[in-house]
């Protein structure tokens, strides 16, 4: 609330602590910017018009120059004007609501309440928004981005290799015997260590790293300015943190291990030949005895990165 009366303010208040409403108060509109700028401010505000220093209408100007992601601030303004003309003025500025003074205390009441249910509703579309884009780019069982992200994510950071020159370490990994894992123990439990590798993946991971499902069994690692060698040293690491901790499931502890194909890039942007050069390398891993990372033939690294 922005009143600089005192026997508005004091009205006001006594009005909407009695209907229950949280509030705070500011005297002028430098104060109520400073309130409703920040990132908890109020969702909904009551403003007179006429304020010392910054009115109604240019906070509620100031309000709407903010960022779009920014959380929208419902506006009703105080005003003794009556005039249409002062009335599209303030709706070109950004008001929500208007109420003329003296104002009647249900009056008040209902456009509060009218004010809050349009703002809760807000929030919900929001949260179903944000809902909807994780759907739309994750794994629904594990979190991690799905196939679609991941190499949308391995195709941005090869056309910043191109640039810059800075190799891009690939990782697929597959969990070894994941179909046994089902058979024996049955699909929850199967789910369940899918969902414990994702997040053992991610916690071994840098913040600008990025993993994703590519399928089944199969996560796709993507490490930026990582060469051959240290994307094989992380890989080890990856895998033996899986091997050396047995995962607690429903129907008692599991040991997992996860096979690693290997390869970087730097220079080129097809990501298909990369990922059959990862394909190759994770079937030696297989070949060879499971529970082991392989990388890409050193020729076949070369002409990827056309170095």
């Amino acid at each position: 609330m922005a009143e600089d009366s005192s026997i508005y303010r004091k009205m006001i208040e006594s009005h909407v602590k009695g209907w229950g409403f949280d509030y705070m108060c500011a005297r002028d509109g430098e104060e109520a910017w400073e309130m409703l700028a920040k990132p908890d401010a109020p969702r909904l505000a009551l403003v007179d018009w006429v304020l010392p220093g910054m009115d109604g209408l240019e906070l509620c100007r100031k309000l709407r120059r903010r960022p779009k992601n920014d959380p929208y601030i419902y506006l009703i303004l105080l005003t003794a004007k009556s005039q249409r003309g002062a009335m599209l003025e303030a709706m070109d500025a950004g008001v929500d609501d208007f109420l003329a003074k003296p104002f009647d205390p249900p009056e008040l009441r209902a456009r509060l309440v009218a004010g809050q249910r349009i703002v809760d509703l807000q929030k919900n579309l929001v949260s179903a928004n944000h809902a909807l884009r994780f759907a739309a780019c994750h794994d629904f069982l594990t979190g991690v981005w799905n196939r679609g992200e991941i190499e949308a994510f391995l195709h941005r950071e090869l056309c910043r290799a191109r640039r810059t020159k800075i190799p891009v370490g690939i990782i697929l990994a597959d969990v070894d015997h994941f179909k046994k894992i089902n058979d024996e123990f049955g699909h929850e439990t199967g789910d369940g260590v899918l969902k414990e590798i994702a997040k053992r993946f991610t916690s071994s991971l840098r913040e600008y790293d990025g993993v994703g499902r590519f399928g089944g069994e199969e996560f796709l690692l993507v490490m930026p300015g990582c060469d051959l060698s240290v994307t094989v040293r992380r890989a080890n690491q990856v895998r033996e943190q899986i091997a050396n901790k047995p995962i607690t499931t429903a129907h008692g502890t599991v040991s997992v291990t996860v096979s690693m194909g290997v390869t970087v890039a730097m220079a080129t942007i097809d990501v298909e030949p990369l990922l059959y050069q990862a394909d190759q390398s994770l079937y030696r891993a297989k070949h060879n005895g499971r529970n082991r990372v392989e990388q890409a033939e050193a020729s076949l690294a070369m002409v990827s990165g056309r170095i």
